[in-house]
């Protein structure tokens, strides 16, 4: 499936795509709020300033994926593989991060106070100033 039959079955009513292999898709833009992509095959796939509010990303591969400004924000990111990702400016807030894993992954400029990490792997992880960890 490209990117255009996305956007069709998406604006026909349709959320669910979990288990879907779109490597280095390009998705800027993209208004996938309440998407399933959970178990999705999305590395190093162009999410900048995508609307995944509330999406289920649960299990994803996002490695290397590009997310910058995105609207992530009450998404399930549940043990979602973002090694490597950018995550700059995102809006996490309210985001499942349990089991994610975000080593090496920038969180630049993302909300310290919008972001739990307690649960999930970092290391190498560029963190927001001003984040401290409350575990």
């Amino acid at each position: 499936m490209n990117s255009d039959e996305l956007y069709k079955r998406y604006a026909a009513g349709e959320r669910n795509f979990s288990h879907c292999e779109w490597q280095a898709a390009r998705l800027s833009g993209a208004n996938l709020s309440h998407v399933d992509l959970s178990s999705s095959k999305l590395d190093r796939a162009v999410l900048n300033g995508a609307n995944l509010r509330g999406a289920n990303l649960a299990g994803a591969n996002l490695h290397g994926a590009e997310l910058c400004d995105a609207d992530l924000s009450e998404a399930d990111l549940t043990n979602a593989n973002l090694r490597t990702a950018l995550l700059l400016r995102a809006n996490l807030t309210g985001a499942k991060l349990d089991g994610a894993d975000l080593r090496w992954a920038s969180l630049q400029q993302v909300s310290p106070a919008d972001l739990d990490l307690k649960q999930a792997i970092v290391g190498g992880t560029v963190l927001p100033r001003g984040y401290a960890s409350n575990g």
